[in-house]
């Protein structure tokens, strides 16, 4: 029998599972050929059996020898081929098992190339668990970046969760650890054990995993996906559509307290029901992420790859998108690359050292959140967090990730104080590192899947937001308003008594409407921690509420750029809204209320036949502020144009009272249809307005003037007749 020497150390290490090259040692070795004779040496790490033997194929039984610490030591003659490690425990019945140790590395030299260049777009295929059938054998292939990591170990269910016989191998300095695992398949519960730099061993959850235990449980669970998508009629027309001259009015929802209790499958019926009837082009789902925290909402993400357990599969999430699509509605979904949490199962010091957080507490901390945040010039980083946006566009058919809290990413100084932070490397307070990572992302996404939306929740004054990545943009393809927003309730939630002084709240957004691509955004952020809902923001009696609520957001239907509204607020929550609790779905069963819904859908519906309100919301030509002889300053009135020569005036008046014989400046004599007035009694108002119709008649030197009505708390629509047809656009 041909001998080796194996360093007692070495033997000490592979013994405990802290070596950082097992298959150097354990597993199939063939030897130089000696005297015409070729073998190969085996060894098998088996803890206190008795005995330890090699089956062969064709049943051959060859016994090994033990050397030390629980590693057995045989020769094979000729290759060992897809042999089964058999160990003898005394009384217990004999364990025959693959050998993880016999397979060559899952992981290829070009993966680990891309990883340690960044610039690997299909991540999530080469790190994480996967179900394979490798070499005779079915198992999973585990990888993991552990940079600073002297050993990793696979620890679960299918080991009693005791690493040892599940050491992975060092894949060099790429950082990234690997080992097959025969026997594993979709379901096993696992962790990464990690051996740190200071010589303490931690369990991790994999940051790659594609599903997690429901929380408060904290272990990964091998998956895979079977699922066929039904959709690719909604992807082909979507890849030809440049979402900038489309309607888009987006209803956010937050899955687990839209209707609680309902997971995906069973909320995809309801779901479809309700956003048709309301109209909408879209739903945007608050972060569908894993998170271990309920009243995070989600935003404090510990698993970027899985999708909530708590509300079933990756799979059961996908069929509600295909569900969604095939009805014509698009799906956002929230994306968090701003920070993550310090939960110590998940990112954080992830192999004992800040590998995914900035090192530097002034760059690495966020004090208000309680998070760290990304090390955005990290290659291996970066590279994360951009395929972590692509797994959402390619693998849930996303149509497009809004992007939480970009303001606390683009500035160093973000709710710091002086010397808190540290000034870039030309002594500014941008972060270059995270602009240059937004630009890659966003351009990275628009390259691989044309059509689709990425879009900013950014709150200050940045330029360029959404201007192109080869203009010095950050290359978004829209931005959350959030000035508007701001002024906007502001000034609805005044008395009418007073508004008349405070109009600028309402209009100064037109000064800067046309210099981003903008969302116009009623989020869940305005209507939670005592703010109140839409409803119960307006002043006055029940009736004048709803009054307000119809007129402000005809306005804002109205207004230049897309539109976004929190769930629960189409039909007049009152109460605020709280993850922990339901929709107040009752109201549906009072009038009112129904009719605030039905406005919500005509006003939608209305919105998409109507070309202007959307065609050329990027573009200022589009838009003209319009007045009177004899200007009412709680009236607030413009014209919007379309492509191909459509005309509609939107006029709103926030008055408690009706204007009657109101002399209104319109680009064009003529008739003007009344397509939208919201204070119709269909909708719950007083169904005061113009029978339908207003003429403008040309004045001498002057603008055509129509002389018209215009209810107290109310937006009317006008749409000129002698428009050119333009084609609706019907939904998908």
């Amino acid at each position: 029998m041909i001998t080796t020497a194996i360093d007692p150390a070495v033997l000490e290490a592979v013994a405990s599972g802290s070596h950082h090259d097992p298959h150097s040692v354990l597993g199939a070795h063939p030897q130089p050929e000696s005297g015409g004779r070729r073998v190969t040496i085996v060894r098998a790490l088996r803890p206190l059996a008795k005995g330890v033997s090699v089956l062969l194929d064709g049943g051959v039984d060859v016994p090994l020898t033990h050397l030390a610490g629980g590693v057995w030591e045989g020769e094979v003659t000729g290759p060992a081929g897809a042999y089964r490690i058999k160990a003898t425990y005394g009384d217990a019945p004999d364990w025959i098992s693959p050998d993880p140790y016999r397979h060559a590395p899952t992981i290829g030299e070009l993966d680990l190339h891309l990883i340690r260049e960044g610039r690997h777009e299909r991540l999530w295929d080469a790190l994480g668990a996967h179900p394979r059938f490798i070499d005779g054998d079915q198992g999973t292939a585990f990888a993991v970046w552990a940079p600073h990591a002297k050993a990793v170990r696979v620890v679960g269910d299918h080991n009693g969760w005791d690493g040892r016989l599940d050491a992975m191998r060092s894949m060099g300095s790429s950082g990234v650890w690997e080992l097959f695992v025969p026997g594993v398949d979709a379901g096993a519960h696992y962790k990464y054990e990690i051996l740190t730099p200071h010589g303490s061993w931690i369990l991790k959850a994999d940051p790659m995993a594609q599903l997690a235990e429901v929380p408060p449980a904290t272990a990964s669970i091998v998956t895979r996906s079977e699922y066929s998508w039904g959709d690719g009629a909604w992807m082909t027309r979507r890849a030809a559509t440049h979402a900038v001259a489309q309607p888009m009015s987006v209803y956010e929802l937050h899955l687990g307290s839209w209707r609680p209790g309902l997971g995906y499958r069973d909320i995809a019926d309801e779901l479809i029901e309700h956003v048709t009837a309301t109209g909408f082009t879209h739903v945007e789902f608050m972060p569908v992420a894993e998170h271990p925290f309920n009243g995070s909402w989600g935003y404090q993400v510990t698993g970027y790859y899985a999708a909530t357990h708590r509300y079933g599969e990756p799979d059961d999430l996908k069929h509600l998108i295909d569900r969604l699509h095939q009805a014509g509605i698009g799906v956002i979904i929230d994306w968090v690359p701003g920070h993550f949490p310090k939960d110590a199962f998940a990112l954080a010091r992830f192999d004992g050292e800040a590998v995914y957080e900035h090192p530097d507490p002034r760059r690495g901390e966020h004090r208000d959140w309680g998070t760290l945040i990304f090390d955005y010039g990290r290659n291996e980083v970066r590279n994360f967090l951009v395929a972590n946006a692509l797994f959402w566009l390619d693998e849930f058919h996303a149509d497009g990730l809004r992007v939480d809290a970009v303001a606390s990413m683009l500035y160093l100084d973000y709710s710091r104080d002086d010397g808190e932070w540290e000034p870039n490397v030309h002594g500014g307070r941008e972060n270059l590192e995270a602009i240059r990572f937004l630009q890659e992302v966003n351009a990275t996404a628009y390259r691989k899947h044309p059509g689709i939306v990425m879009v900013a929740e950014e709150s200050t004054s940045f330029p360029g937001v959404t201007a192109p990545t080869d203009h010095n943009g950050l290359g978004f393809g829209f931005k959350w308003n959030m000035g508007w927003m701001n002024d906007s309730l502001v000034y609805i939630e005044r008395d009418p008594l007073y508004r008349s002084h405070h109009q600028g709240e309402m209009t100064f957004s037109f000064v800067y409407a046309f210099g981003e691509n903008y969302i116009l955004p009623i989020s869940h952020d305005e209507v939670v921690h005592g703010k109140g809902s839409l409803l119960s923001k307006m002043p006055g009696d029940h009736a004048a509420k709803l009054a307000n609520v119809r007129a402000y957001l005809g306005y804002m239907w109205g207004h230049p750029g897309k539109n976004l509204l929190f769930m629960g607020q189409e039909f007049g929550q009152l109460s605020e809204w709280s993850v922990d609790r339901g929709l107040d779905w009752w109201l549906l069963d009072q009038p009112s209320h129904r009719q605030l819904q039905d406005f919500v859908g005509a006003l939608n519906s209305t919105y998409r036949q109507n070309a202007p309100l959307w065609e050329r919301d990027h573009d200022s030509s589009s838009f003209t502020r319009i007045g009177a002889p004899d200007w009412d300053p709680t009236i607030v009135a413009f014209v919007r144009r379309d492509a191909h020569g459509g005309h509609l005036a939107v006029i709103s008046n926030f008055a408690g009272t009706t204007r009657h014989g109101v002399r209104l400046d319109l680009p064009l004599a003529g008739g003007w249809t009344e397509v939208l007035n919201t204070d119709a009694a269909e909708f719950g108002g007083h169904g005061e307005g113009n029978l339908g119709l207003v003429y403008a008649t040309d004045v001498e030197n002057g603008s055509p003037q129509a002389t018209l009505t215009i209810p107290a708390l109310s937006t009317i629509w006008l749409r000129h007749q002698k428009d050119p047809h333009v084609p609706i656009v019907s939904k998908g």
